[in-house]
């Protein structure tokens, strides 16, 4: 079978942009944004049972998969910070499963570090924007992304067959495929609309350099503090105003971070 094509044959794949996906325009991002929410849903976790469904997905992820965390007999990735954050997922209709989850985390006071400034300080080089010289309640991290390899697999592995477990369309189908590399976006639409929500208007995140090219390339447009480290693989510190970015997100991630905010807070 031949890989996922749409408008005049372009693959899209904002996790790797290429000469075609910076073609994207503006009408393209809109349309993604109006049919987004017909397979796919942000959610807050806000029970605790939702919360243990993220704390599932992680260790899946982090643990199982990525092998980045030992493997626990409980099967939850839970650490000091959950009891202090937020915590967003993507809930894929047609399964009913989790399809992506990110954390909030926030500070109280100065005592409350972040985790970045208790496991990677030597990360952040940039003196003016260390986390401490904003107000506690000023500032959060963005942190644990984790998207299930089912839905995280390129486009074109997913129709590849073999045994590495790919998706075909007996289990999604091709149009639902084609909002799966959003879902990492999505995930940073719905923290950013909680920092709006909550005024915690400094942003912080340890990523891969490449995801920050990624959300660049939408208008999400991170700073990077300090060089790459090995946390987790090669990351680096990166920081945002979240003020900033309604200004920089081209007009379809605006209408989609509008969509977010609107099924994030009518649960409210």
């Amino acid at each position: 079978m031949q890989p996922l094509k749409h408008n005049a044959d372009k693959k899209i794949d904002p996790a790797e942009p290429t000469k075609s996906a910076s073609a994207l325009a503006s009408d393209e991002a809109e349309a993604i944004a109006e049919h987004f929410s017909h397979y796919l849903k942000p959610q807050l976790a806000q029970t605790e049972l939702l919360k243990q469904q993220v704390y599932q997905l992680r260790h899946q992820v982090y643990c199982e998969e990525l092998h980045y965390e030992e493997v626990n007999p409980d099967h939850i990735e839970q650490d000091e910070f959950d009891n202090r954050a937020v915590h967003c997922l993507i809930r894929h209709l047609g399964s009913n499963t989790l399809a992506g989850t990110l954390r909030l985390i926030v500070t109280h006071n100065d005592n409350e570090l972040l985790p970045m400034e208790k496991f990677c300080a030597h990360a952040i080089t940039d003196e003016t924007l260390k986390p401490r010289n904003f107000l506690p309640h000023q500032i959060c991290e963005l942190s644990r992304l984790a998207v299930p390899l089912a839905f995280r697999k390129r486009q074109a592995d997913q129709f590849s067959g073999g045994a590495t477990g790919a998706i075909n369309e007996q289990v999604f189908s091709t149009q639902e495929l084609r909002f799966f590399p959003y879902i990492a976006i999505s995930l940073y639409m719905s923290a950013i609309a909680m920092c709006y929500k909550t005024r915690r208007v400094h942003i912080f995140v340890m990523m891969e350099p490449r995801l920050a090219r990624s959300l660049n390339f939408v208008g999400i447009r991170f700073t990077q503090i300090g060089p790459p480290v090995e946390y987790h693989g090669k990351r680096a510190a990166f920081y945002i105003d979240a003020r900033a970015v309604r200004k920089t997100l081209s007009p379809g991630y605006r209408k989609l971070l509008a969509l977010t905010e609107r099924e994030l807070f009518n649960s409210f």
